[in-house]
């Protein structure tokens, strides 16, 4: 499904097909309201020009003229279309200009006033009028007598017509001369559109029935399958929003919306009133379409993703204006009402207490009066400005607490009230502090005392005791019994001896007494060394090591002893806890910001217990402490890289252990 959901190129075919689609859509429409209108006329398979819809448009387009004439819409200055160009004569350039209805020639003549008006140019109408009824298509109205080869508006089918208007009684008054031009007929003509959709739908009666219910299926399809898909893309989970989805919403609606209104008025311009080519005609008509379409299209698309990504009304020029009027009005409010710069408060209240005591003062006191006023504001300024100081003042030393200094002291003696009991507060806080910091330094010291003297006095036995182990072991004893005891003795002491000097590293390494030597380290080759010389107790388990390095050399700078312990630390680890038959995965990645180490293995045993406690002192992951080890190295380790600003943290997930170093460049 996600592929489906990310594909480009399926969306990219959906966004070709709605177009199709849609005029497919709007054409069948068109064809059921012609069926629907033919079927009622009675039309079948005959000639366009000999139908009742021709007719009815004719004779209508006729009456409508003589209609207007006979309302006083004779002028352009009476809403009507004719120019008066001689004393009788009045000529209607509109209508002629009109390729819609151009081809409908007439002379009508008004009985009353014999008034002439027309759509040709011509100096002599009476000429004119002789030759109408010699046109192949015509209709005369003389003298209340109709003249006309066309059949269904000849004097005897006219009367049972549904005439627009009154119908004939609004010509009674005028003689009319009509025919029609077919040589003038353009793509754009009344006639021949109507010509054009009779002969399609009479070549194709059940193509609408057809294609309007699988449009609609088709629309609601692919509109359900960009609704769904829409934002989303290979590289991101996240709904992706582009430039495009960036720019504020309204400047898009505004250039949509001039785009859509130019590709509808040049069609409709270009449909009216031009007569060039149909095919030149129809390219820039698909133009027109498709420029309406992309900027619905554009709208769409950037909407939906939008409201997905929840950034609908975010992205709104009027709110971005809002909000960033509301971050400049919020910053300035917080700097002058910040609670640390208590002065400018004091400033900005002492100004509003002006502000009123002046209101105050210039109604109802004058002369000496107003001068004492002036004389309290001084007063009142310099008690406010005095407390702020002594404020202040207690604000610095708590700062200087928090920062780690508790050598602070404050004089209660120059304080009175709250600010006394305040400053009183402070000193015992920092006496305490002080006191808790001595107490801690003098319970860490001899803690580290006592460990180095016990270890020391431990020591020394116990190195005698190895020594005498050792002596007793190359004596020839015969009794197996007593080689095994020797055997244990051996083990335990050696245990003991690398317990002792753990914990006297351990706390070495937590107190800070140690000596560092930093210097730059190849630390590639370090983690080779060390693998190396792991190499026989990694076989022991059949552990394998997947080293992954950097194509180029890692240099770090640390103590290279105590580097070396860290990470031999985390191998001893390694060898005594991991699963038998695992890998041990080591990466090394060099990034811009840090260098990283990762050591992941898997525990024979389950970890159940969290990465914390595993870094305190005397804790193994074997919790049956049958295994080797002081529970030591990972404190240890955690003290020596804290020493060396090395980020050390481990994680645990089910079974598998990992450690990261991690050092800043």
């Amino acid at each position: 499904m996600e592929k489906i959901r990310n594909s480009n190129l399926l969306k990219l075919l959906c966004y070709i097909l709605i177009p199709i689609i849609v005029a497919s859509f709007i054409l069948s429409i068109i064809y059921v309201n012609l069926k629907g209108d033919y079927n009622n006329l009675g039309i079948k398979k005959e000639e366009y020009l000999q139908s009742e819809d021709f007719a009815d448009q004719y004779i209508s387009d006729i009456i409508r003229n003589v209609y207007r004439i006979g309302q006083g819409y004779t002028t352009i200055e009476n809403n009507g279309f004719y120019d008066k160009i001689d004393e009788h004569i009045y000529y209607d350039r509109t209508y002629y200009n009109n390729n819609v209805t151009a081809s409908l020639k007439f002379v009508i003549i008004n009985n009353n006033t014999n008034d002439i008006y027309t759509n040709l140019k011509s100096n002599d109408y009476n000429e004119i009028i002789k030759e109408f009824n010699k046109k192949e298509i015509y209709w005369n109205y003389e003298n209340g007598n109709i003249d006309t080869n066309i059949e269904k508006i000849n004097k005897d089918n006219i009367k049972y017509m549904d005439l627009p208007i009154n119908g004939l009684d609004t010509i009674e008054n005028f003689n009319v001369y009509t025919y029609l031009d077919k040589s003038s007929f353009t793509y754009s003509n009344t006639f021949e559109i109507r010509n054009i959709l009779f002969d399609t739908f009479n070549k194709n009666p059940n193509l609408a029935d057809v294609l309007i219910p699988v449009d609609v299926i088709l629309l609601a399809i692919i509109a359900s399958y960009l609704i769904w898909s829409i934002g989303h893309s290979k590289n991101s989970k996240e709904i992706t929003l582009n430039s495009i989805d960036k720019v504020p919403y309204e400047l898009w609606m505004i250039v949509c919306t001039i785009i859509f209104s130019c590709s509808i008025m040049i069609a409709e311009s270009i449909l009216l009133y031009t007569d060039i080519s149909i095919n030149l005609v129809l390219s820039t008509l698909a133009l027109g379409y498709i420029g309406a379409y992309i900027s619905l299209a554009i709208i769409g698309v950037t909407t939906i993703k939008r409201l997905k990504a929840k950034q609908f009304f975010k992205s709104f020029l009027i709110y971005q204006i809002c909000k960033k009027i509301k971050d400049i009005i919020t910053n300035k409010a917080e700097k002058v009402l910040d609670k640390s710069d208590s002065q400018k408060k004091i400033i900005i209240g002492y100004i509003a207490f002006i502000f009123i005591s002046s209101i105050l003062g210039v109604t109802f006191f004058t002369g000496i009066s107003f001068l004492l006023l002036i004389g309290l504001w001084i007063l009142v300024l310099y008690k406010l400005l005095e407390y702020n100081k002594k404020l202040n003042q207690i604000k610095y030393a708590l700062r200087e607490i928090y920062n780690g200094n508790n050598d602070v002291n404050l004089n209660t003696e120059e304080l009175k009230g709250t600010l006394k009991e305040l400053a009183t507060y402070v000193n015992d806080v920092s006496n305490g502090f002080t006191n808790a910091v001595k107490e801690s330094l003098k319970s860490e010291r001899l803690k580290t005392e006592l460990i180095t003297n016990v270890s020391h006095d431990i020591k020394t036995p116990l190195t005698s005791i190895i020594n005498y182990v050792d002596l007793i072991k190359r004596e020839d004893i015969q009794d197996e019994k007593i080689k095994e005891y020797i055997k244990v003795l051996d083990q335990k002491s050696q245990r003991l001896k690398k317990l002792i000097d753990d914990l006297v590293e351990a706390s070495k390494a937590s107190s800070g007494n140690v000596k560092l030597n930093i210097e730059e380290i190849n630390l590639d080759e370090l983690l080779k060394q060390v693998i190396g010389e792991f190499e026989d107790k990694l076989d022991e388990k059949n552990l394998i090591v997947e080293l992954k390095l950097p194509r180029e050399n890692v240099k770090i700078k640390a103590d290279n002893r105590y580097i070396y312990r860290i990470i031999e630390n985390l191998f001893s680890n390694i060898s005594k806890y991991s699963m038998e038959n695992t890998r041990v995965y080591i990466d090394l990645i060099d990034t811009k910001e840090n260098i990283i180490l990762e050591i992941k293995n898997v525990s024979k045993e389950k970890l159940n217990i969290s990465s914390d406690e595993l870094m305190q002192r005397f804790v193994r992951g074997d919790k049956s402490r049958f295994t080797e080890g002081s529970g030591l190295g990972l404190s240890i380790a955690e003290s020596l890289t804290k020493l060396q600003n090395i980020k050390f943290n481990i994680e645990i997930d089910g079974d598998l252990f990992k450690a990261i170093l991690r050092w800043d460049k």
